[in-house]
């Protein structure tokens, strides 16, 4: 997509005709994740759906914890959330909103729908409770304590507040209609009791209400106009409807459904996610090979190409599977236009320059070929360099345009060589190349008008720096990995992760900052990692190759 162009989103014309009309003369959003896991790729296309559609319209896009299940939840996910959401490039408005800041609200409106005779105290056990709720081809059956007195119904839910009952024992029911075709509407769960300790509220509650119950009430509080959440929340709409004319709430939010972002090789189940961390297939939560979005800064992507890709793929009212290389694509893009030059030799074979002397001053050569702004860099250059093993041959056949005995090529900003010995070890195996220097070649444009077979990357021996560089794939070797009932780990990819120890780095690259994107030239897109990096010792992740190489195994 062209800069400044956008994709078919259905709600940008919903929220520009509200505006037109007068319908709300401000949009407000806001960003509802539950602090229970790190945020995925799906996530980030939520981010950028209400956080973008607020910028876009001039309104405002909020922060808020729907923090009503302690249990799974904890500060680290708070904090990643908010380290997610920044990075990405938004600014949400006011304070970060909780759930939990509106618990007495909260409980307040649910004596109020049991004043009301719409809620009542419900006894029966989970399974219970399960099989009085019926099917979707079978209505359920009222429970035998649906007609509890309103009187009773206060009694037992302000000794539910007060602790009285144990974990389990009893919840408070809405009393809608245990027929309805629509099985939330089946007298839903709004509270529960959990003696958990909560992250923000410590022990004050020993019952916690259901997110059903607390998402539109914090919606209606806040004041939010369009409160836009994923498509499996089409069916829990008119529940959310139902509390919103039913209870003495301060605004009428309305919720809308979009189609949620799936990509290809990839699972988001945070149960799944959760599972590969426990069981130690990956590191971490943030671990370059996880769809996190903690997992993809580490990687080295960008936040400008995954809002790009998010815009690209449009926002519409059904689901689907996006070929998880559109997104490679993007951060390719990207990181092609920005992302400054460096050489790094991951399979070190030393060359010997025999007609240059080690006082060779160093070649001066662009930070980036297309953007001068970036300005340049100094290459130490000398008799003695490493080039990579694989870019040698002694004998090799035309199709190889590499360096070959009696060949030549490019040094990559550098000179023309050609080889023309090679040094062994005791086994045989070459430990050197031995080359001249052709003079008056330095630069593209050779002055004798040699035409050199290929290019190849180098480092200076003296200066060149050993780096750790992890090589990353695709954590998943089928599209589908958790498709039916598949064991979404028998599709791991053994080549996921490679970690390659002693690659040479251009001194320069070695001393960049922690999160620093590169290409490495002929090798592709890496990012020096945000914790382990360090000048003196550098590690490197590998971003994305120079091209789809997925696309040529298919």
């Amino acid at each position: 997509m062209e800069s400044g162009t956008t994709s078919n989103n259905f709600l940008r014309t919903l929220i520009a005709e509200d505006l037109r009309s007068q319908k709300v003369t401000q949009i407000v959003t806001r960003f509802p994740p539950e602090p229970n896991g790190y945020l995925h790729i799906g996530h980030a296309k939520s981010i950028s759906v209400n956080f973008g559609l607020a910028e876009e319209f001039g309104g405002i896009c909020r922060l808020r914890f729907d923090d009503t299940n302690p249990e799974k939840e904890s500060q680290e996910f708070i904090e990643s959330i908010q380290a997610d959401v920044a990075w990405l490039g938004y600014r949400w408005e006011g304070p970060v909103r909780f759930a939990s800041s509106y618990f007495d609200t909260l409980y307040g409106w649910a004596e109020h729908l049991v004043e009301q005779g719409k809620a009542y105290v419900d006894d029966l056990s989970a399974d219970q409770a399960r099989e009085y709720r019926g099917n979707l081809t079978e209505p359920g059956r009222n429970s035998p304590y649906r007609d509890r007195s309103v009187d009773e119904n206060l009694d037992l839910l302000r000794r539910m507040r007060a602790g009285e009952f144990a974990d389990g024992e009893r919840v408070l029911r809405a009393k809608i209609d245990m027929a309805h075709p629509n099985m939330n509407l089946r007298d839903p769960i709004l509270y529960r009791i959990r003696k958990a300790h909560h992250h923000q509220t410590g022990d004050a509650w020993p019952i916690y209400p259901t997110y059903d119950f607390a998402h539109g009430q914090e919606d209606a509080i806040e004041g939010v106009t369009h409160s836009i959440c994923t498509l499996e929340f089409e069916d829990h709409r008119p529940l959310y409807d139902w509390f919103i004319a039913n209870l003495p709430v301060e605004s009428q939010p309305r919720q809308y459904e979009f189609g949620r972002l799936n990509t290809s090789y990839t699972v988001t189940s945070k149960r799944k996610l959760k599972q590969l961390v426990d069981e130690g297939v990956v590191d971490s939560w943030d671990d370059p090979r996880m769809p996190t979005v903690a997992g993809m800064r580490r990687r080295g992507y960008t936040p400008a190409a995954i809002r790009h890709f998010c815009e690209m793929v449009g926002t519409s009212r059904s689901d689907g599977v996006v070929d998880v290389a559109m997104l490679e694509h993007a951060i390719r893009d990207d990181l092609n236009q920005h992302a400054p030059r460096a050489m790094c030799v991951l399979n070190p074979l030393k060359l010997i320059l025999r007609n240059v002397s080690d006082e060779h001053p160093p070649i001066v050569a662009p930070a980036h070929p297309s953007k001068p702004e970036l300005g340049e860099r100094a290459l130490p250059f000398s008799g003695e360099l490493f080039i990579d093993a694989e870019d040698f041959r002694e004998e090799a056949n035309k199709k190889f345009k590499r360096l070959v005995l009696g060949k030549r090529v490019r040094l990559r900003n550098a000179y023309v060589i050609e080889a023309v010995d090679v040094q062994k070890d005791a086994a045989g195996e070459i430990v050197a190349v031995v080359a001249d220097l052709i003079e008056g070649t330095l630069g593209n444009d050779p002055e004798d008008g040699i035409k050199p077979k290929g290019v190849i990357h180098w480092v200076e021996a003296s200066s060149a720096v050993p780096a750790t560089v992890r090589l990353y794939d695709r954590l998943f070797t089928d599209p589908a990995p958790d498709r039916g009932g598949a064991d979404f780990m028998s599709f791991l990819n053994p080549q996921a992760l490679r970690v390659v120890e002693g690659a040479l780095l251009e001194p320069g690259a070695a001393a960049a900052a922690p999160e620093t994107r590169f290409q490495f030239e002929r090798e592709g897109y890496f990012v020096a990692d945000r914790f382990d990096h360090r000048e003196d010792a550098p590690v490197f992740n590998q971003t994305i190759g120079l091209r789809d190489v997925w696309a040529a195994k298919a």
